[in-house]
């Protein structure tokens, strides 16, 4: 093995050494912000499901009209 292709090797590896870095990184965010949406959808969820239980229906008073 010359001079020349020890070093497109180590130049290879290198390269690829901080593409997995970076990679890395951007798993790394990409779990949190999906760790926060899921978070998110279950409060959603909670609201949703404390609206619809609450009685159900509305006096003609409570209503809004389609127009508002």
């Amino acid at each position: 093995m010359n001079v020349h292709t020890l070093e497109q090797i180590e130049t290879k590896i290198a390269f690829l050494e901080r593409a997995n870095a970076e990679l890395s990184d951007v798993v790394f965010r990409q779990h949190r912000e999906i760790e926060s949406l899921r978070a998110q959808i279950v409060s959603l969820a909670t609201r949703i499901e404390a609206v619809q239980s609450d009685g159900g229906a509305r006096t003609p008073e409570e209503e809004r009209p389609p127009h508002y």
